[in-house]
């Protein structure tokens, strides 16, 4: 194409931009080409983030053993990991401005969050009591043995020594 072809070209498009007629059409076409830029500028390094966290978590803490099994210290690090996410997640949704709608709103936001340690503290004993009780396979091996150490062995004594000394 000719330089003379190229002016020409770029005069027509020119005049269609600038016409008013179609300035609601083009202000649409100019928004997402704006919203493209503005994402490959910005967002496109945090999705870079985002997923090489997603990947190096998957790869550090998500193999398998050759045996087939899975670190036991990977498992504790991604629970303490995910613990932190979802409190902060929990924060999140009660915050006024920002959280859920009708928990966010500041009269329920401080009453939710004054009660919902103790709830959540509550529910999570009780659940590793019925887990213990019903499914103690199921819980992670170093819990379950704190709680065997705790309560089963409690139950089983013959004499002062491992009454009060010993445990067995």
């Amino acid at each position: 194409m000719s330089s003379t072809a190229l002016e020409s070209l770029k005069a027509s498009v020119e005049q269609i931009i600038l016409d008013p007629k179609y300035r609601d059409v083009l202000a649409i076409v100019k928004g997402a080409r704006n919203g493209a830029v503005y994402g490959a500028k910005v967002r496109f390094p945090h999705a870079l983030v985002f997923f090489a966290g997603l990947l190096g978590g998957y790869v550090v803490f998500g193999q398998r053993s050759r045996k087939g099994k899975i670190s036991s210290v990977n498992q504790q690090i991604v629970v303490y990991v995910f613990a932190r996410v979802v409190l902060a997640l929990a924060r999140l949704a009660v915050k006024p401005g920002y959280g859920l709608p009708g928990v966010s709103e500041p009269n329920n936001s401080t009453a939710i969050s004054h009660y919902a340690w103790p709830v959540f503290a509550a529910v999570s004993w009780a659940s590793v009591m019925h887990l213990f009780r019903w499914h103690d396979a199921e819980l992670q091996p170093s819990l379950r043995s704190s709680m065997v150490y705790i309560y089963r062995d409690a139950d089983t004594w013959d004499g002062l020594r491992n009454f009060l000394w010993h445990n067995k």
